[in-house]
């Protein structure tokens, strides 16, 4: 965006497809404990407010079933060591974070997903990204859409709120840049559509990534 020189990313369905390798391992874990498995956009829907959740959504009876934290478990440790098997950058993606760095822009990640999952991500895939943040939510940071995360990143960068913009692909996403005060991009190849977007808050929307260096 004009006047912009700091962009702050979600992870998942932003700058990388992941669905693949969470739907693997959320059925992994159902399998493993005898219990009925997810289609890939069932576990769509699912997604954009952290593993957790992602699993009580997906578990019988949530968080209510005396299995849970066993499922849940099951689920870290694979998904910790498949997290690479299918997820790559949407397309574009490089390209427009090549450019954001030749304009000298500071850029960080920030995602529910688990602290250790989303710097060992963007460490594999966007190792010029400056700042990436995940759940932490025993050092006092809440996950979004409490605008926790983005101030953090804002304090690691060494910037002020008024030079940002939040690029996301979700509701989540429109709540925690509304939470924290900066503009949003919603995206328009992650996990939701325009309608469901729009309907959550939605006001500015990119097809492709090269469509975010316009605005």
């Amino acid at each position: 965006m004009v006047g912009k020189k700091t962009y702050i990313f979600d992870l998942d369905g932003t700058l990388l497809d992941t669905l693949q390798d969470l739907a693997s391992a959320v059925n992994y874990a159902l399998r493993q404990n005898g219990m009925a498995e997810h289609s890939v956009d069932e576990i769509r829907r699912f997604v954009g407010n952290g593993v957790r959740k992602l699993m009580e959504r997906a578990v019988p009876d949530g968080i209510g079933n005396p299995k849970f934290e066993e499922v849940f478990a099951t689920f870290r440790t694979y998904y910790m060591k498949h997290s690479l098997d299918a997820t790559r950058p949407y397309d574009g993606i490089r390209e427009m974070l090549y450019e954001l760095n030749r304009r000298g822009c500071k850029i960080a990640v920030v995602s529910n997903k688990m602290m250790t999952a989303t710097q060992a991500l963007v460490t594999h895939f966007f190792p010029e990204i400056e700042v990436a943040i995940g759940e932490n939510e025993t050092a006092g940071i809440r996950k979004k859409p409490a605008p926790d995360m983005v101030m953090e990143a804002l304090r690691q960068l060494g910037v002020k709120s008024e030079t940002a913009v939040y690029v996301g692909d979700s509701d989540v996403d429109i709540q925690t840049a509304q939470n924290a005060g900066v503009p949003c991009i919603s995206v328009l190849w992650g996990f939701r559509d325009k309608d469901f977007l729009a309907h959550h808050g939605g006001k500015r929307f990119v097809q492709c990534p090269e469509e975010v260096l316009m605005l």
